[in-house]
């Protein structure tokens, strides 16, 4: 558990992370956007845990993905200010979100619909006509830097989730960290469009982050963990392929 619990997190990094690398700002984002910490984290949680636990924790992450559209808006609305500024405005709109949305006495089904509700708004609100095609050149470290972060990030959590309960747990493992990473990269190398582009492209993959969780948590107490997964898996990759698709039809607009 401890080996797959070092190795696999920073694999998944490496793997999206170059691929951004290979295909540009707007499709870092995109990849960024999928599970990629929280998705382990839910795993080691249902193995050590049990099944009604990492199932509560999807509703924490169900919270997580709509509080991560207000982290998108609220550090492009700050973005002319500086990257310093956007982030810090960006994190405070996340944890203002989690906070509040956590509050509200929804089912799952109910926290689904919010987090679609809160990624609409957040991707219509995002400004999207500026945007231009960019590949990034990223200091040394930051490939490392990124794999160490998920490594301890999902380490962290799943060793403290009974303390802070399944759905805080889910909630603090969807931070955007990746997202906030990859952001402030653009930011300072091209600008303020650059990470309007990154979080955009986020923004859009949220839809198969929440569809991730949502199925998760339906199917982990009724068909198992293993199946669970599958179809959580399953369902995401087909949003995901659809999101795609339209990020790359806007680039191929923006370039006509």
């Amino acid at each position: 558990m401890i080996l797959l619990k070092v190795v696999l997190p920073p694999l998944l990094i490496l793997s999206a992370s170059l691929a951004g690398r290979r295909w540009g700002d707007a499709v870092g984002g995109w990849l960024v956007g999928l599970p990629l910490t929280s998705g382990p984290v839910s795993a080691f949680l249902a193995v050590q845990y049990g099944a009604e636990f990492a199932a509560s924790a999807t509703d924490g992450s169900l919270v997580g993905t709509a509080a991560q559209g207000c982290f998108s808006l609220g550090y492009v609305l700050l973005a002319r200010q500086g990257w310093t500024i956007a982030l810090l405005g960006g994190t405070m709109a996340y944890a203002t979100a989690g906070f509040l949305f956590q509050l509200l006495p929804l089912s799952h089904w109910g926290v689904f619909v919010l987090a679609l509700l809160t990624l609409s708004a957040s991707a219509h609100l995002l400004p999207h006509r500026t945007l231009v095609r960019s590949i990034m050149a990223a200091p040394w470290w930051d490939l490392p830097g990124r794999m160490l972060i998920a490594t301890v990030i999902v380490v962290t959590l799943t060793a403290a989730a009974t303390l802070v309960g399944a759905k805080t747990a889910g909630i603090l493992a969807s931070f955007p960290v990746f997202g906030a990473v990859l952001a402030v990269f653009a930011h300072r190398m091209s600008g303020a469009s650059a990470a309007t582009q990154v979080l955009r492209g986020m923004v859009l993959a949220l839809y198969g982050f929440a569809t991730f969780f949502f199925v998760l948590g339906l199917c982990l107490t009724s068909l198992g963990v293993i199946t669970a997964f599958f179809a959580a898996i399953a369902s995401t990759l087909l949003v995901q392929l659809g999101a795609l698709r339209f990020i790359q039809r806007g680039q191929m607009l923006k370039t006509a």
